[in-house]
């Protein structure tokens, strides 16, 4: 199957999801950067992840499938994990990645809130040739009162862990979502750096019942020619 051949699907089954599917904002991340948001004390989130660089598996084309899940807890705190496997030319591990947020802070008076977080990365497999990371993260939001105002999200982040020569370990978190209908939204968030979280993701949200949400967004990455891909996120709430 041609690359232009996979587009052309691909773009067919987003406009089925999105115009003919029954979102609440559920997920804890804007895309894919953590958000000030947590779960409720006893809900469940679970998404379906699916992100695809459109070229061939000989240059550098992939297939990430993942599922995600977060948990509410008591005290303004979540947990969650995300497991994630790679088909591409290259052998990849499938990676297991528990989660921690506890939202410190929420003034509903000024629409402020505060959060902060750690997540590591483990490969569950070909672990002599993978290494064990984390990343610790401290972000805040400012929402807008007025109708279809939008919710700003800034922050830093530290990766943990032992990476390639030339790695960024420090960076900025960003995140703009902006309501353009009742259930229709324009999202973008962004990591800074040199590293595998260094993109910046810009899509839209479509919010599907009180208990469904999908979202689709296009990564360009900081650095490197064509270091971009597609991602499909479709979330339910428990």
């Amino acid at each position: 199957m041609t690359i232009h051949s996979r587009l052309l699907q691909l773009g067919m089954l987003l406009a089925v999801l999105l115009f003919f599917t029954p979102r609440t904002k559920a997920q804890s991340t804007v895309f894919n950067a953590p958000s000030t948001d947590v779960q409720a004390p006893r809900k469940v989130y679970v998404e379906a992840e699916f992100i695809t660089h459109f070229a061939s598996y000989e240059n550098g084309g992939y297939q990430t499938y993942g599922p995600h899940v977060v948990v509410g807890l008591p005290g303004n705190t979540e947990v969650g994990v995300n497991a994630f496997y790679t088909h591409s030319s290259s052998t990849e591990p499938v990676t297991v990645e528990p989660n921690f947020k506890w939202q410190f802070y929420n003034n509903e008076k000024i629409s402020v809130a505060l959060a902060a977080g750690v997540l590591v990365s483990i490969p569950a497999t070909h672990r002599h040739s993978a290494n064990t990371t984390g990343l610790v993260y401290v972000v805040g939001s400012k929402s807008f009162q007025a109708s279809h105002a939008p919710r700003l999200t800034f922050g830093g982040y530290r990766l943990l862990g032992t990476f390639d020569s030339g790695t960024d370990k420090t960076g900025m978190i960003a995140g703009y979502e902006q309501p353009l209908t009742g259930k229709l939204s324009f999202i973008t968030d962004w990591f800074s750096g040199n590293n595998n979280l260094g993109y910046v993701t810009a899509g839209t949200g479509l919010t599907l019942s009180p208990r469904d949400s999908i979202y689709a967004g296009y990564r360009f990455g900081n650095h490197g020619r064509g270091n971009n891909s597609l991602g499909v996120y479709y979330g339910r709430t428990f």
